[in-house]
């Protein structure tokens, strides 16, 4: 297997929304559950990650609360707002209208 896939600019904050939709999870959390969705293909380094949340919480997409995980120990658990999810939909609609597009000119003989 090669190297693993850069992230394309902006994707990390769509990525990290789309994680934390279901449930509240932690930053490590967050990153190792984009490395196995993405089966190995998607590292996000906490360089990367820890930014993104903080950017994420200032522009009230997210909230952060400390709470325990699984081992007891004490982390920020990130959740989305109301406006982070009415965002995300948004991402996901776009999204799949971009890929869509993409995929056609790459399948276009």
């Amino acid at each position: 297997m090669g190297k693993p896939l850069d992230l394309v600019q902006g994707t990390l904050d769509f990525l990290i929304l789309k994680v934390i939709s279901l449930e509240p999870k932690h930053g490590w959390a967050i990153a190792k559950r984009i490395q196995q969705i993405s089966g190995d293909e998607l590292k996000v380094p906490q360089g990367s990650l820890y930014p993104a949340l903080h950017r994420l919480e200032q522009q009230g997409w997210i909230k952060a609360e400390w709470a325990a995980t699984e081992t007891g120990r004490e982390a920020k658990f990130y959740s989305l707002t109301r406006t982070g999810r009415g965002h995300l939909e948004r991402e996901l609609a776009n999204w799949e209208r971009l890929s869509s597009a993409i995929g056609l000119v790459v399948r276009a003989t």
